[in-house]
């Protein structure tokens, strides 16, 4: 039964810490955190936990869904909310590669990972592409001192990506995403974040610290845990896997002892 023992301990919990995110903390669990309000209208759908601290207003679920749990105004939404301002203060913190003040996102061509500065406020119109260049282990950071605004059906699209890659938006003041943008990348600001109707964030999430977060029938997924769709390889398949050898063993062991007790 020993065996049985290791891999129904050792396996999960390797699956468990696989998506661990060491500069979001405690915050990588939510797709949505905000510091005075959660509003929604529409048909909004959360992949990942949804909070809010020091406020308590959580409104419009339902009709939204939170498919991940819901933390209002309690101990989990304050330390969450307390390493989001610790990753705040860390990227924007960090040494930057280009000093990309006055360019609209939309026309700057690819880019590659790197720490991206704007002096003051952002825009971005059309289509951003973010190359990862099959590399692992690394990120994107954009310092927005201001503002971040994105023209209606704008897009991030990631390229090449490897595994634990991250997009960061490190937002001085406020960000809102315009009507149906296809956004990417975790949003951490200051104040207030605005999604605009349809507008949705893949593998990311509005963090809030001070402000608000405004849904309006969107889409958040932080591409985490069971709620979200896995790819090939992620802890979720070795989870299963590791659930699967765990009955095995189980059986075997039982079955073994089944037949040295029985009669000859």
């Amino acid at each position: 039964m020993k065996l049985s023992h290791v891999c129904c301990l050792a396996i999960p919990l390797f699956a468990l810490t696989a998506y661990a995110d060491p500069i979001l903390g405690s915050a990588s669990s939510f797709a949505v955190l905000g510091g005075s309000a959660v509003t929604n209208t529409g048909d909004t759908v959360v992949y990942g936990d949804l909070g809010v601290w020091p406020g308590s207003s959580i409104t419009g679920f339902p009709p939204g869904i939170v498919n991940g749990t819901i933390y209002d105004g309690n101990a989990v939404a304050m330390h969450a909310q307390a390493d989001a301002v610790t990753a705040l203060s860390s990227l924007q913190g960090m040494a930057s590669n280009a000093n990309l003040t006055g360019q609209d996102l939309g026309s700057v061509g690819v880019l590659t990972p790197g720490v991206y500065t704007f002096n003051s406020s952002a825009q971005l119109t059309g289509q951003l592409s973010l190359n990862f260049q099959g590399l692992s282990n690394v990120n994107f950071v954009f310092q927005i001192h201001s503002t971040l605004t994105t023209a209606s059906a704008s897009s991030v699209l990631l390229l090449n990506m490897g595994t634990n890659d991250n997009v960061y938006w490190a937002i001085g003041s406020s960000a809102t995403v315009g009507t149906t943008t296809d956004f990417a990348g975790n949003i951490i600001a200051d104040q207030s974040i605005t999604l605009n109707t349809g507008a949705t964030i893949d593998c990311g999430r509005a963090l809030a610290i001070n402000g608000a977060v405004t849904m309006d029938d969107n889409t958040i997924n932080n591409c985490t845990g069971v709620s979200s769709v896995p790819e090939s390889g992620s802890s979720v398949v070795y989870l299963l896997l590791a659930g699967t050898s765990c009955f095995g063993a189980m059986f075997y062991s039982r079955r073994q002892t089944t037949t040295k007790g029985s009669p000859a």
